[in-house]
């Protein structure tokens, strides 16, 4: 052949496949426009455009098509349905004159389903909402991994609703591997997706998507992955959204990984497969085999966080304790390792010939126990969590050395013994004193309001004590909306700062609230109470003094010294120090400060045994360490009250341009999540340099320069993260280095700083997702709201 008209041929070809552009474009399809042969570049398109049929040529085959149904407006052109089948270039598609559609395949077998009730009038057309349809017959009655917005979920017994590849989902319910492979359940039969982006369940429960009420196109399609998500189209764009995703740990997904293998997450929506010390990877399929032939004797290696499938495999013990699960697989020679499950339910597995569906997650409180030869030289590489990142702020503890052992042994003995009857008597005589003066007792403590101290609590200070420490009250290092802060020393040589509150005459309740609160919280990043004063009209809480004072005193300049609209001081903190501009900070403390901060907030939201609400999260009430370990602090506006309740209150409390929408919008309770909206902000300023009030000022009241929306924008739609950053340390920044710390904090703070309380995550979840061991989904964009 001449090489000209072969390139020629070649050329034709290409367009022929891949611009739509060209095509000739059907309405419909009758038997007076058959037969359509796949080289006949047609295709038969919806009334509004959005929606197309026809031949298509999968890249992986050459001279083998499928019939689909795709979405004409996305730019990878989304099949939502296809007809499978052998079909080559001598297939024609084919409505007789008796109204029979055909579509024969390479043995000349017709592919097409059953269209009962078609006619010889009968044509083939695309309708607006995605199905093609023939006579009575419907693509929405037979789909093949896509359920679009409005279809119903077909049922056909317990059978399976859609497939793709090796997984399925049966019963418009469960998520199944290889046919009997369960790893995920809906809460009962999926009916349908509705158009404003809510998945519908038989018993009236719904999935929300991210999106919700926002009139895009959506799709529901069980990926080749495995995992069940539903995407939204962008329409500007042409790019799929996934706004909500059943599975958010990829690695629960079975058949991830092969016989053997561990699967971990491997950055953002990936994972990948690796082998556990003493294993290789197997040269024979895709799993991994033992480098050494298991023998006697063994050892066992443990590896934290990880579990295994428990199937035919494996046999589900009870033992007594750790110790008794390990007998049991070392007394069983085909036992090769044993999972024992943290949790106080003595759960013990036993694993027989193969591990399967194995994967690593630190929400999991499972180890596994490898048996591998004593002469394995392999060392797990799976511990805890606490040896395999830093901690925020590492903390050196010594002992001191015993004394050494007397000889007076006997002399020993008579002390003790004579101390002990002199404490038994001292504690005898107390109590006679307590019981004869309990009533007046009872009195002083409700009058001081030491009945809400718990046990060993801080030291309460007199008047004269805290005089003497700060020097008659002369050093001033900060002002408040509730006081001056004085820097002070104690006679032991320990630096105090002593917030001396004015007009506490209608704020006691707010006194006691932070003398109680902080009383009880025991956190590496939280403030330390020491003692408290409360003696006649004198108020004073008594602190560890935090050297480097607040964080907004690195993230702002010093002309942004007052928030208007607060009627506070911008000093609001026990230990701020009034000193020029300090150095700025560099993007891996700023990752630690918010971490820091976010894990302390979490402690007191989920870690307390009441429920503790900050209600004033922001960059001045935290406060930073030497090495700049943040410490959250202020908790005059504090709520404390059981898990269970919501929370009302008669006033809004906290700083306006950190205040969530819930405290303006007075029908919606108070929660948790109005603290993850605070830290949103503060999220968004740590990583910006700009406070977000000021922000919005600058730009003349703007929408579209909205500071949460217009990070969104940068994050999401522009992917130009640096136009966020501080650029007074953009010189610093380096893209390899620090990209993925930004972005982690980037994209969360989106996800705090959602409108609606209930789309934000917990503070637990938002730590998780600054440490990277979650991933992090695209959430809404934030809607307007200044306060």
């Amino acid at each position: 052949m001449d090489p000209l008209l072969a390139v020629f041929s070649l050329v034709l070809l290409v367009i022929s496949n891949h611009s739509p552009a060209t095509a000739e474009r059907l309405s419909s399809f009758s038997a007076a426009d058959s037969p359509w042969l796949p080289a006949q570049h047609r295709i038969l398109v919806s009334q509004n455009q959005t929606f197309a049929a026809g031949f298509h040529s999968p890249p992986s085959t050459s001279g083998r098509f499928i019939f689909a149904v795709w979405v004409q407006k996305s730019m990878d052109r989304t099949i939502v349905w296809s007809l499978g089948g052998d079909i080559v270039n001598s297939s024609a598609l084919a409505i007789s004159s008796l109204g029979v559609l055909s579509l024969n395949d390479s043995s000349g077998r017709n592919l097409w389903p059953t269209a009962g009730g078609a006619s010889n009038s009968s044509q083939l057309v695309v309708h607006d909402d995605g199905s093609l349809v023939f006579g009575n017959w419907s693509s929405f009655a037979s789909p093949t991994d896509t359920i679009l917005a409005n279809q119903t979920a077909p049922l056909n017994g317990n059978g399976t609703t859609l497939r793709s590849g090796n997984y399925q989902l049966v019963g418009a319910k469960s998520l199944v591997f290889n046919g009997t492979d369960n790893y995920w359940n809906a809460t009962d039969i999926i009916l349908n997706l509705t158009s404003d982006g809510q998945l519908v369940m038989e018993n009236g429960n719904v999935l929300i998507a991210a999106d919700k009420g926002n009139t895009v196109l959506r799709r529901l399609t069980l990926d080749p992955d495995g995992n069940f998500r539903i995407y939204s189209l962008d329409a500007s764009s042409g790019r799929w959204q996934v706004v909500w995703q059943a599975v958010l740990e990829l690695c629960t997904i079975h058949g991830t990984c092969g016989t053997n293998e561990i699967c971990m997450p491997d950055g953002f929506n990936a994972t990948k497969c690796v082998c556990p010390p003493g294993y290789q990877n197997s040269t024979r399929s895709n799993s991994c085999e033992r480098k050494i032939k298991l023998s006697s004797p063994s050892k066992f290696l443990r590896l934290d966080f990880v579990s295994f499938d428990k199937g035919s495999n494996t046999a589900d013990l009870t033992p007594l304790n750790l110790d008794d699960c390990r007998s049991t697989c070392a007394n069983d020679a085909s036992c090769i390792g044993f999972s024992y499950k943290f949790d106080g339910q003595q759960s013990c597995i036993n694993h027989f010939n193969r591990f399967a569906n194995g994967y690593w997650s630190p929400g999991s409180e499972m180890s596994t126990f490898l048996r591998v030869a004593s002469s394995e030289t392999d060392q797990s590489n799976f511990t805890m969590m606490t040896s395999l990142i830093d901690t925020v702020c590492p903390v050196q503890i010594s002992l001191p050395f015993p004394p050494k052992e007397s000889k007076t042994t006997l002399r020993n003995v008579a002390i003790i013994s004579t101390l002990f009857a002199l404490e038994l008597l001292a504690g005898v005589l107390s109590f006679w004193a307590f019981l004869r003066r309990y009533s007046k007792y009872r009195d002083i403590a409700h009058t001081l309001g030491l009945e809400y101290m718990p046990g060993g609590g801080p030291k309460r200070f007199s008047y004269a004590e805290l005089k003497a420490a700060t020097n008659d009250f002369s050093n001033v290092v900060g002002h408040g909306g509730y006081g001056v802060v004085y820097k002070g020393e104690l006679p032991d040589r320990r630096v105090i700062a002593v917030k001396r509150l004015k007009n506490i005459g209608g704020g006691e309740a707010e006194f006691w609230a932070e003398v109680t609160i902080i009383a009880r919280m025991h956190h590496l990043n939280l403030v330390r109470l020491w003692g408290f004063c409360a003696e006649k009209e004198q108020r004073m809480l008594v602190y560890e003094y935090i050297p480097n004072g607040s964080l907004d005193k690195y993230l702002f300049s010093p002309s942004t010294g007052v928030d208007e609209g607060s009627g506070e001081d911008k000093i609001d903190d026990p230990t701020r120090e009034l000193v020029p501009p300090r150095p700025l900070l560099d993007w891996n403390i700023r990752y630690r400060i918010a971490l820091g901060v976010a894990r302390a907030i979490a402690y007191l939201h989920e870690d307390c045994l009441e429920w503790v609400l900050h209600c004033d999260i922001k960059p001045e009430n935290i406060l930073l360490e030497e090495d700049f370990c943040p410490k959250v602090s202020d908790f005059g506006l504090s709520k404390l009250t059981n898990k269970k309740d919501k929370v009302t209150m008669s006033r809004i409390r906290g700083t306006r341009g950190y205040l969530a929408p819930e405290w303006v919008i007075q029908r919606e309770p108070i929660t948790a999540k109005a603290d993850v909206y605070s830290f949103g902000v503060v999220l968004l300023e740590i990583v910006s340099g700009v406070r977000s009030s000021e922000f919005q000022r600058s730009s003349l009241e703007s929408e579209d320069w909205y500071m949460p929306k217009w990070a969104f924008e940068k994050v999401y739609v522009e992917q130009r993260i640096e136009d966020i950053l501080d650029r007074h340390i953009m010189d610093s920044y380096d893209n390899r280095a620090h990209f993925e710390l930004v972005d982690r904090m980037l994209k969360t703070a989106m996800w705090c700083l959602q409108d609606r309380a209930d789309m934000r995550p917990s503070m637990g979840k938002v730590t998780k997702m600054l440490e990277g061991t979650v991933e992090i989904t695209e959430p809404g964009k934030p809607t307007i709201f200044t306060c």
